[in-house]
């Protein structure tokens, strides 16, 4: 079970909207009920935002790695098998756009992974399947 990092746009949101509707709009609604400002809820809502950005900055600082975090579980997503495939870039003659993937040895069927448009990319594309070379196809 993977549970959703902070920084995802479905996770992230709720949390400061929860903070912020303890910390602002449920101490300003009772305050216009009883017009006595009630401390607590703005302290908890406060309290709530601190926590969400220390635990984004852990996060953010994790992400710093040479894979980005959406990068790292492609290994998991996409199967390869050397037995059966073999890495390859397939780069357009006409427009020059590389994608690298994998072709199956027998039928040669592509699965691509990721587009590459720099010398780092193919790098992060070896360094994530963890191969040694790739051979480009045009």
């Amino acid at each position: 079970m993977k549970v959703p990092k902070i920084n995802s746009n479905s996770y992230g949101g709720k949390w400061i909207g929860a903070s912020l509707l303890v910390g602002v709009v449920v101490p300003f609604v009772l305050w216009l009920v009883f017009h006595k400002v009630y401390w607590i809820f703005v302290i908890a809502g406060g309290i709530g935002l601190v926590a969400f950005f220390v635990v984004l900055a852990i996060e953010m600082s994790q992400d710093s790695a040479d894979i980005p975090y959406y990068e790292r579980d492609l290994r998991e997503k996409i199967a390869y098998d050397p037995q059966t495939q073999y890495a390859v870039i397939r780069s357009s003659i006409c427009t020059g756009e590389k994608v690298a993937g994998f072709k199956n040895k027998k039928n040669g069927h592509f699965t691509e992974v990721m587009v590459i448009r720099t010398p780092a990319d193919e790098e992060r594309f070896r360094k994530i399947f963890e191969l040694e070379s790739v051979k480009t196809e045009y």
